[in-house]
């Protein structure tokens, strides 16, 4: 691994973990978002330190380089993000559409109410 390609990853890993550090002090994450935004550039900073381990890892998968194998392994993490993200959306979907629904029933009884109320 070269030493430029290092040097990009520790700073863009360090930028990451102190742009997270800064949403947090502003209490603009949740927690959950915050511990991935920073073990994810936290193993990417001990993987440019120390390349070997990259070098171990992509011998054992068979990745040509290690590069190749910080590459893929990035690729893969955040696809596993992104999927994560996709059914925690798909799940505040579901209970906005049944809260729309209950707000809409409810203001339909009030009208309702207040209807017969004055026919009375």
């Amino acid at each position: 691994m070269s030493v430029t390609f290092r040097i990009i990853l520790i700073v863009v890993s360090v930028l990451t973990l102190w742009y997270t550090a800064r949403k947090i002090r502003k209490s603009q994450m949740q927690i959950e978002d915050a511990i991935f935004w920073i073990g994810f550039p936290a193993v990417l900073v001990l993987l440019s330190v120390v390349p070997d381990i990259a070098k171990w890892a992509a011998g054992i998968l068979g990745v040509q380089s290690e590069v190749n194998f910080i590459y893929l392994s990035i690729i893969f993490v955040l696809i596993l993000k992104i999927f994560s993200l996709s059914i925690r959306f798909s799940q505040m979907d579901a209970k906005i559409r049944t809260l729309v629904q209950e707000i809409a029933i409810r203001e339909r009884l009030e009208k309702e109410k207040i209807k017969n109320g004055t026919k009375v």
